[in-house]
C-alpha cells in the first residue's frame, strides 16, 4: 500500500461501498470517512418525487461532501491512510441524471468553484453489479427512504457510472465485478479482494472473480 494516502470506493446504490470501506479500514489500519447520506433532509422526498426534490437533494449532498473534505484538510488528511465510501467528483453523476438544464447551470457554477480545492484519490475502487443484485441488496437492508427505488433508476445509474469510469484517467482505478461475490460474509472472497487491492495498480485494472 506504499504511496497510497486516499482510497475512494465508488459504485451504484446498494453495491456495497460502505461495507467494503469498513472492512478495508479494519485490515489496512486506516481512517474511515463515510458519506453522511442520512443527514440529508430531502432524500426521502427525492425518492418519492425525483423531479420536484432533485435540486435540493443534490445541493445538500454537494455542500455536505465539500464540508467533509475541508474538515479533512484541517486535520492532516495525509497523516494516515484514508478510506472513503465516495469520491467528491462523483457528485456530478447524480446531477447530470436528475437536474434539468437550468438547475444544472447553477449547479455547475457552485460545484466548479468547490472542485478547484479538491484533490483526486490515489486509488479509486469501482464496484460493479447487475441490476438484480443491486435491487436485492437495497431491499435486504430495508431503508425506508429507498423503498421507492425502481429498476429503471438503477439501470440509468449503472449506465452513467459505467460511462464515467470508462473514461476515468485521473488516478489508478480498480474495477471489481461484485455481482457474484460476498466480501461481507465470505472470508475467502474478502481475502481474495484484499490481495488484489494490495497489489500495485497503474492505470485501470479489472477484477472479475470466478464464481465458486
Amino acid at each position: 500500500m506504499r504511496n497510497l494516502y486516499h482510497i475512494a470506493i465508488e459504485g451504484v446504490i446498494g453495491v456495497g461501498k460502505t461495507s467494503l470501506a469498513e472492512r478495508l479500514t479494519q485490515h489496512l489500519d486506516a481512517r474511515l470517512v463515510l458519506e453522511e447520506f442520512d443527514e440529508n433532509p430531502f432524500l426521502s422526498s427525492f425518492y418519492g418525487d425525483r423531479r420536484r426534490y432533485a435540486f435540493q437533494t443534490q445541493l445538500f449532498f454537494l455542500l455536505s461532501r465539500y464540508r467533509q473534505f475541508q474538515d479533512l484538510r484541517q486535520t492532516e488528511l495525509f497523516s494516515k491512510l484514508l478510506i472513503t465510501d465516495y469520491m467528491f467528483q462523483k457528485d456530478r453523476l447524480f446531477a447530470y441524471l436528475n437536474l434539468d438544464e437550468n438547475e444544472m447551470g447553477l449547479y455547475d457554477r457552485i460545484a466548479g468553484m468547490m472542485e478547484e480545492t479538491i484533490t483526486h484519490p490515489d486509488l479509486v475502487i469501482y464496484l460493479q453489479a447487475d441490476t438484480d443484485r443491486l435491487l436485492y441488496n437495497i431491499r435486504k437492508r430495508g431503508r425506508d427512504f429507498e423503498s421507492n427505488i425502481n429498476s429503471d433508476y438503477i439501470i440509468a445509474l449503472n449506465q452513467v457510472y459505467n460511462e464515467y469510469f470508462f473514461r476515468y484517467k485521473a488516478s489508478p482505478l480498480l474495477i471489481i465485478n461484485a455481482t457474484d461475490i460476498d466480501f461481507v460474509n465470505d472470508q475467502d472472497d474478502l481475502a481474495d479482494l484484499l490481495a488484489t487491492i494490495r497489489q500495485p495498480i497503474e492505470g485501470t485494472k479489472f477484477y472479475n472473480p470466478i464464481k465458486r
